[in-house]
């Protein structure tokens, strides 16, 4: 077979040689070890846990390193691409904050080893398509679907592997002249690699989560080019790696069963293989097992699912180095204030089996995350949440934003701050009773708190409120009216003779929070009354009265 004149007659219009597009994508100028990562994900429109699992990974590699972040756009399957699905893939990342260095944007790209959307790099990958036929490393193959699925018919009844192979690759051995008039008849042919891996024979790859992989070589003639000339996954993400000297290819486990072929292909290209990083599947218990989480069952996998829940993105991405790194929560509370980009994130203490989500821990962690926000981070948030998913709600918060933020202060600082958040969503239910237009009491005063107490409580409370005393004049003032209706003012003489007294001062307060919260659980008495001032505190405490 004259190798020179197939790969002249399969593309004739490829004149770029290899050297010449190596030419275009010079060494990186980086300082030594630093590592050049991407994200390559395709316009599907649904962007998930797992893109941003992996994202994450690729991020804290490239930038602590001193390296480079690549977004490319794996668009060759038009049968998946969405309108609109870059945009949502820029919009997705830039809400997370993992700052490409290069690669596609919301208007185009950026960057010197681009393009960065695989349809637009025809040219190169048939350029070394056409390479690897004039190494007699690639052919045609004319098969159509039907005697693809009568071949796969006839190994199932025979139960040998599955695939395009050896005896079964009917084209491999096609002669120029039986190519050359299915071309000239204008028949369509897809490119295939030649494989000449034995099965029998093992190779071992370091993975860097994964440790020693070992696997039996590949002897599948998978597909290069499809035959639209558009390259399938396997080619593509070789030559654009290995063009964009991207260092670490972070992938899912689901991954691993192609790692054969593309060390195969790596190899026959001449290029140094990339260190892979396979990520564990994310899993989640369902009854007593695990399971992957499913874009069917699971709407946790959407990563819309957060934002519209109003988990803010410094809480997701903090939960997810807690399953990223093992070591991340000991260092978090060694560091509570610390930036998260100032952990040291290592494979090295990446899981090796799955990862567990639990929505009940992101809850945890968020609260944690929100709890350290500054009072004007917090309004900032809320309010650009509310405006997309509540603009009721953030109508009433942002109407007088000095007296939302005083809510947003309460217990907010110190060693213990409160915890009341873990979503945005939270907010509204939480701070509702500062507003009148959300303001629904419960009337759920202590049950033993006669109907009489109540009212006597709530009335002579009326002429005790002074918003001048500070907190400890306030519950001095409490305590005081305890005494006067026979309730104990001190908690230790009621423990000792519970029977000599009507209840205890708890209970009076009780009575006052649900009078003007409506509710037995809400934030300091102390603080809520400074803030809704003495006219609202009379007009609540008058209302219970009525």
């Amino acid at each position: 077979m004259d190798y020179n004149a197939l790969a002249e007659l399969l593309f004739p219009q490829i004149q770029t040689t290899p050297a010449e597009i190596e030419a275009k994508y010079p060494p990186r100028n980086l300082p030594e070890g630093a590592k050049v990562t991407r994200m390559a994900p395709s316009p599907t429109g649904f962007m998930h846990l797992g893109n941003l699992f992996s994202a994450i990974v690729d991020e804290r590699l490239a930038h602590q390193s001193g390296g480079v972040l690549c977004l490319r756009i794996e668009d060759t399957d038009l049968k998946r691409s969405v309108e609109g699905g870059v945009q949502t893939i820029v919009r997705v990342f830039h809400e997370y904050e993992l700052g490409f260095d290069e690669g596609a944007t919301a208007d185009g790209e950026t960057g010197a080893y681009g393009p960065y959307y695989q349809r637009q790099r025809a040219e190169i990958y048939q350029t070394f398509a056409k390479w690897l036929v004039q190494q007699g490393k690639a052919y045609p193959c004319f098969c159509s679907e039907e005697e693809l699925n009568a071949i796969r018919e006839k190994q199932t009844a025979l139960k040998e592997n599955i695939g395009y192979y050896g005896k079964y690759a009917v084209y491999r051995d096609a002669s120029f002249e039986q190519i050359k008039e299915k071309i000239d008849a204008g028949e369509r042919f897809v490119l295939r690699f030649r494989s000449e891996g034995n099965p029998e024979n093992r190779r071992k790859v370091n993975d860097l989560v994964k440790g020693t992989v070992e696997f039996p070589e590949n002897e599948q003639d998978l597909v290069l080019l499809k035959s639209d000339g558009i390259p399938t996954y396997h080619f593509a993400h070789v030559v654009d790696d290995h063009l964009m000297q991207t260092t670490h290819v972070v992938r899912g486990e689901e991954w691993l069963a192609t790692l054969p072929f593309h060390v195969q292909l790596f190899q026959a290209m001449g290029w140094k293989l990339p260190k892979y990083v396979h990520t564990s599947q994310l899993m989640k218990m369902d009854g007593g097992s695990k399971r992957k989480l499913s874009k069917r069952k699971d709407p946790e996998l959407a990563l819309d699912f957060y934002k519209q829940a109003g988990y803010c993105v410094p809480a997701v991405k903090e939960y997810i180095m807690t399953l990223l790194n093992s070591n991340f929560e000991d260092w978090r509370l060694a560091n509570p204030t610390a930036d998260l980009n100032e952990f040291k994130f290592t494979t090295q203490k990446m899981s090796a089996s799955g990862s567990l989500f639990d929505i009940d821990k992101l809850n945890d962690v968020s609260k944690n995350v929100i709890s350290r926000m500054s009072v004007e981070q917090v309004y900032s948030h809320l309010t650009g949440w509310a405006e997309q998913f509540d603009p009721d709600f953030h109508k009433l918060l942002t109407r007088d934003p000095a007296y939302t933020r005083s809510i947003l202060a309460i217990g907010r600082g110190g060693k213990k701050p409160r915890k009341d958040l873990a979503t945005w969503s939270d907010a509204k239910p939480y701070m509702d009773f500062f507003f009148d237009e959300l303001f629904q009491p419960d009337d759920c005063y202590p049950e033993h708190v006669t109907e009489e107490d109540r009212r006597t409580i709530l009335t002579r409370y009326l002429d005790l409120y002074d918003p001048a005393d500070d907190n400890t004049q306030w519950f001095e003032r409490i305590k005081a009216l305890a005494d006067e209706v026979g309730y104990a003012s001190n908690m230790k003489d009621y423990k000792k003779n519970p029977e000599a007294f009507r209840g205890n001062v708890g209970d009076v307060s009780m009575v006052i929070r649900v009078a003007v919260t409506g509710r037995q659980n809400s934030p300091d008495m102390y603080e809520v009354m400074g803030i809704l001032g003495k006219e609202k505190v009379a007009e609540r405490l008058k209302k219970a009265l009525a």
